[in-house]
């Protein structure tokens, strides 16, 4: 029997692209929950299922897992509602917006029994997935530095409200490639340094650039430049790029270079379309796996934490224009 997997709330665009990715697996969608009414219908219409407006409805209906895509700011009331009374819960990135959510959210999964995975499909990019193969095998040698950029379009909306996102392009995008970077190394920044611009780019409040320095406990020093960068005629939302460097050489990776080039009359544009891996595809079919053979998460509640922590220290950083330690959250 196929796993019965709600949705709670579709604030976030991901939402979207996980409720395709299980009817593509063919569990499709058991519910939707949403405070938009409106939004939330939509969506339940959209993909054949009931919508909920009250959680507790939603939850009481024998879920096997939830997937929460509300704002930021209310991952955490969102995950402890869901904790003993649905068994699995993939929370989408960043964890939170405070260490203490974050924290929070981990510990009453585990004193509930639920198991927590955060999003972060960029695991599941190909590109991404061989570079850590090539960084196990030791092919570089020793590692020196790692220079990585996450561009994209200004989303608007919640994402430019500080109070439910908690930071604008800065926590939005450093989680990714941080994440990528513990994953593929196996090893935690240790220090960050960061500049970070606000309303640089638009006319927003919020940051919208930031420029990270970073060190890591294996002694690799590594650079992130992450923006809302690209117009909205650009030919793509954005990219995920890591420029490993080693004693042996030098690998380049671009995760979403997968594209078609289609000049369209009803887009009004020219668009670099994704063909062939589909890395939200492969995170949700890995949750779904965790369901079904009773594994622990591949991307866990801890990940999502120490992410997190260097998206907080990147703002403590600029704040105070020092270097920031990750163990403490102060000057290194």
């Amino acid at each position: 029997m196929s796993p019965r997997v709600g949705i709670i709330s579709v604030a976030h665009m991901h939402a979207l692209s996980y409720a395709n990715a299980l009817n593509t697996l063919g569990v499709g969608v058991a519910g939707v929950y949403d405070t938009d009414a409106a939004r939330g219908a939509e969506m339940a219409e959209r993909f054949g299922t009931r919508f909920f407006d009250e959680l507790d409805t939603l939850l009481a209906e024998g879920l096997d897992a939830v997937i929460v895509c509300s704002e930021n700011a209310k991952h955490r009331v969102h995950v402890e509602a869901a904790a003993g009374r649905v068994p699995h819960i993939l929370c989408e990135k960043p964890i939170a917006t405070t260490v203490e959510d974050a924290q929070a959210m981990i510990d009453v999964c585990k004193a509930a029994g639920s198991k927590l995975q955060i999003a972060f499909p960029v695991r599941f990019a190909p590109p991404v997935q061989r570079l850590k193969d090539l960084l196990k095998s030791g092919t570089l040698g020793r590692l020196i530095s790692a220079k990585c950029t996450n561009h994209g379009r200004m989303p608007g909306g919640w994402f430019i409200d500080k109070e439910k996102a908690g930071g604008g392009a800065v926590i939005d995008h450093t989680v990714h490639v941080m994440d990528v970077l513990r994953w593929a190394l196996g090893t935690e920044v240790t220090e960050v340094y960061a500049e970070v611009g606000h309303g640089l780019l638009h006319d927003t409040e919020i940051d919208d650039a930031g420029m990270l320095s970073f060190s890591l406990e294996n002694g690799m020093y590594g650079t992130l430049d992450t923006s809302w960068s690209r117009p909205e005629n650009y030919a793509i939302w954005g990219d995920v790029t890591l420029e490993i460097l080693g004693e042996r050489g030098l690998v380049r990776v671009d995760a979403f270079k997968q594209t078609l080039t289609l000049t369209s009359a009803p887009a009004h544009k020219t668009e670099w379309v994704g063909w062939g891996s589909d890395a939200d595809l492969g995170l949700v079919q890995d949750f779904l796996e965790m369901i079904q053979t009773g594994r622990e998460p591949s991307i866990t509640g801890e990940d999502g934490l120490k992410a997190l922590e260097v998206a907080l220290a990147a703002y403590r950083s600029a704040d105070i224009q020092k270097p920031v330690s990750l163990r403490t959250q102060e000057a290194a």
